[in-house]
């Protein structure tokens, strides 16, 4: 015999699941049906400024990366055109098919702006990349649009990136939430970073912080 009581439960229940299908706020762990990957220090690769010391852009404590540059500094290397940069670049999984997954949760201070702090390198010609989170006063960007977190600094969120090559398709999630998904750009061979790399209208200092990196693969 069908109550009021079990009416009302019901329509609850239906509210409550188009509502957080309508806003996006489904809340889920993007990891599952995926294999983490084994990562040490030999995967850590440290970019920076070529001519500055390792301690004076990157360091590593309590299990945090911090990894900060300059406007005015120098580029990774003698004769590259790139802007400054302090990133990991994860070795030991570069990718050409398959499905692949970066996690980390990232911290970014108060001023930073202008600056890639995750990327998936790769991708056909004219683009160099299958996918930029940039930071812009105060906001955090697929490029330069749309807004993924209006308001990311001073924080710790989690993030997830999954590259489907085959399908051409990369989605991303901001604390387990579905957040934006977008093409992929072609490319042959790609790789995951994160840390600080100076793009348009970069300020004087940029840093960003990241803690329980992973690689998984969906098998």
């Amino acid at each position: 015999m069908v109550t009021l009581h079990h009416v009302l439960v019901v329509t609850l229940a239906i509210y409550l699941f188009l509502s957080m299908h309508q806003t996006g706020c489904w809340s889920i762990d993007p990891t599952d049906g995926f294999i983490e990957l084994p990562l040490n220090g030999s995967n850590f690769d440290i970019q920076k400024p070529y001519d500055k010391p390792l301690d004076q852009r990157y360091s590593f404590e309590g299990g945090v990366h911090k990894l900060w540059v300059f406007s005015t500094d120098k580029p990774l290397s003698l004769n590259s055109p790139t802007k400054p940069r302090t990133e990991i670049r994860i070795r030991g999984y570069d990718y050409s098919s398959g499905i692949w997954q970066f996690e980390g949760y990232g911290y970014v201070p108060n001023g930073t702006s202008g600056v890639c702090i995750m990327q998936v390198f790769g991708g056909a010609s004219p683009h160099a990349t299958t996918l930029m989170l940039r930071v812009y006063n105060s906001s955090l960007f697929y490029y330069r649009n749309p807004v993924l977190i209006p308001n990311v600094y001073n924080k710790w969120y989690r993030l997830n990136v999954i590259h489907d090559v085959d399908a051409a398709k990369v989605q991303v999630y901001i604390d387990g939430v579905s957040t934006y998904e977008a093409a992929g750009r072609g490319g042959t061979s790609h790789y995951f970073k994160c840390g600080v790399y100076a793009q348009d209208d970069d300020s004087y200092y940029m840093e960003s912080r990241w803690k329980g990196i992973k690689v998984l693969k969906k098998m």
